[in-house]
């Protein structure tokens, strides 16, 4: 006769899914989160020259402005006006802190008119770590 002890056990298990379920929401999360990030960099520019350009850091959770060549600005993919480019620029300040930072990408034949604005607003927002994307002069020699 078998004992009412082992009538009533089964084999250990753990259901799998709901872990599953959320790796793929993560995966879906960061693929769309890079993409987006990587949109904000392949505007077309024409890139301003720069004899010294400093070594290329991360730009990630900064905010990326880009200036085309007709002088619009856009922001986060769009095409923005300087009142709603202070107010993007008071929530970030707002939501980084100390740390907020602006990349500033604008094609070559903007004149200093157009960024001055810019650069002015977001001091204005308390933004004090602004940098400009070039692109690195070639010398005669061509490197």
């Amino acid at each position: 006769m078998r004992s009412p002890a082992k009538l009533y056990r089964t084999a250990a298990s753990v259901n799998m899914t709901p872990m599953i379920d959320v790796v793929f929401l993560l995966i879906i999360f960061f693929l769309v989160s890079s993409h987006l990030a990587k949109r904000e960099s392949k505007v077309p520019l024409q890139l301003p020259t720069a004899s010294r350009q400093p070594a290329a850091k991360s730009i990630v959770g900064r905010l990326v402005i880009n200036v085309a060549a007709d002088g619009s600005v856009a922001a986060g993919g769009t095409t923005i006006d300087s009142d709603r480019l202070a107010v993007i620029l008071r929530a970030h300040a707002n939501e980084k802190g100390a740390d907020a930072a602006v990349h500033i990408r604008s094609d070559a034949t903007v004149d200093y008119a157009i960024a001055e604005p810019l650069l002015r607003a977001a001091a204005q927002a308390g933004i004090s770590n602004i940098t400009f994307a070039v692109q690195e002069q070639k010398t005669a020699d061509g490197r």
